[in-house]
């Protein structure tokens, strides 16, 4: 067994999720990356290459953990992916897709790690969305997906005794896009979020400090989601 916290997180090859394992590694843990990219990103963590929305590779990846480090103190499920179309040709083998991989792989991945987080005392976070609360159009299924993930993330947290927590994040920039300066100003803190800045609450909610936390949701939006916006 590491005598080290290890971290598994899911959704990780890029954005938020590379960026939460970049930050833990710093904070001096050993991760562990499950992601369907082909590519492993350039990191000193353990790369698995999965699908998470399937029960049997969960629990392949689980046993893989027991196995190779022993514990598990952290859990990150950030995997997800947006499909935007009009609802009347959402075909339902895309919804069920979406919700498969934003929703049930959380249910799946606390199921398989139950054991190994109960006996770390260890902590889950979730990463949802700012659209659990709000919309643009043509995005039902993942509107969907995160506000189950949600309701899920408080159930989670009353069942078990590990805690458990989500952060929404809104517009983070996880592209590099070249952003306008009106990107930037419509934000109440004046600027579009980065990777990092998500990556720093998730590493909190990990950490010690935060043990009088759980059930709760995190939002981390620059303040949009309490902007009130009319078109003048």
């Amino acid at each position: 067994m590491l005598d080290r916290r290890v971290a598994l997180i899911t959704g990780a090859a890029h954005g938020i999720g590379l960026a939460a394992a970049e930050r833990l590694l710093r904070d001096g843990w050993h991760v562990v990356i499950a992601d369907r990219a082909e590519d492993a990103p350039s990191l000193p963590a353990r790369y698995v290459r999965m699908d998470v929305s399937d029960e049997a590779s969960v629990q392949s990846l689980v046993a893989g953990i027991q196995r190779e480090e022993g514990r598990l103190d952290g859990l990150v499920c950030n995997a997800g992916f947006m499909i935007r179309k009009p609802i009347r040709e959402l075909s339902l083998a895309e919804w069920s897709s979406v919700l498969a991989t934003n929703l049930t792989s959380t249910f799946l991945l606390v199921k398989a790690a139950e054991d190994l987080l109960r006996a770390a005392q260890g902590s889950v976070v979730t990463v949802a969305s700012t659209r659990a609360h709000q919309s643009e159009p043509d995005t039902e299924s993942y509107a969907a997906s995160k506000g189950g993930l949600l309701a899920l993330t408080h159930a989670l947290a009353i069942s078990l005794p590990i805690r458990v927590n989500c952060v929404s994040p809104g517009w983070i920039d996880t592209k590099g896009e070249t952003l306008r300066p009106e990107d930037h100003a419509q934000h109440p803190v004046g600027r579009v979020g980065r990777p990092e800045d998500t990556a720093s609450l998730i590493a909190w909610l990990l950490g010690t400090e935060s043990g009088f936390v759980t059930g709760a949701e995190f939002v981390i939006d620059g303040g949009m989601t309490r902007k009130m916006i009319y078109e003048e």
